[in-house]
């Protein structure tokens, strides 16, 4: 696909829409909350619920939002040992500040999700479908990400160690600001856009992919 001479084009993010007065509101399987204040602590099943208009505060063992419906919701500074969001849709939600052991986006749906100044050990996007994604100011461990579907996707000022983009499909996914120590297939990075001096750093990587052998 030919690039525009705006490539990569900037995601598109905006904050969550959020009610003036907030209701406190009780976690539970299957609930739905709208315009509440959540505290989680312990381990927390929020599985197949629906959050709208929510600020959540949390310093949880685990928070299980799998299949869960997030719309405009603010998350600023949890201590989270493991947050499942598998298949969920998300559309408006903004996490800043504190820690996550695992963060689980496997398979979601997303729209508009920011990420800043965190830091997580796992960050796992296998399968999921993410538009206009910005994570700024972020250190991730580890980043998975094979078969995900990206768009309008950039980091900025953010370390990982490993990165795995295998059967990644990307359009205008910014990867200038990851400084990241590997990538585990650079081939897979078609449709990212990366600074000369990554691309150095990927030769290898990209030269042993496509069977070259290289000696001095």
């Amino acid at each position: 696909m030919a690039r525009s001479p705006e490539s990569p084009a900037a995601p598109r993010v905006s904050p969550p829409d959020l009610p003036r007065v907030l209701e406190p509101a009780q976690p539970s399987r299957g609930a739905d909350l709208i315009a509440a204040r959540i505290d989680l602590s312990g381990h927390v099943d929020l599985a197949h619920s629906s959050l709208e208009q929510c600020v959540v505060s949390a310093d949880a063992d685990a928070v299980d939002l799998t299949g869960a419906t997030v719309l405009d919701v603010e998350m600023s500074g949890a201590r989270i040992a493991s947050l499942k969001m598998r298949d969920a849709g998300v559309r408006r939600l903004r996490i800043s500040g504190g820690r996550i052991g695992t963060l689980d986006l496997s398979g979601a749906r997303i729209d508009e999700l920011e990420l800043r100044d965190l830091r997580i050990d796992y960050l796992n996007l296998d399968g999921a479908r993410a538009t206009d994604v910005e994570v700024a100011d972020c250190g991730i461990r580890t980043i998975d990400m094979p078969q995900a579907e990206l768009t309008r996707v950039r980091f900025g000022g953010t370390r990982s160690d490993e990165v795995d983009p295998r059967g990644l499909k990307a359009v205008d996914v910014d990867l200038r600001g990851l400084d990241a120590l590997s990538y585990l297939d650079a081939n897979s990075l078609r449709g990212t856009t990366l600074t000369s001096f990554q691309v150095q750093q990927l030769a290898p990587v990209i030269a042993a992919g496509l069977g070259i052998r290289v000696t001095d």
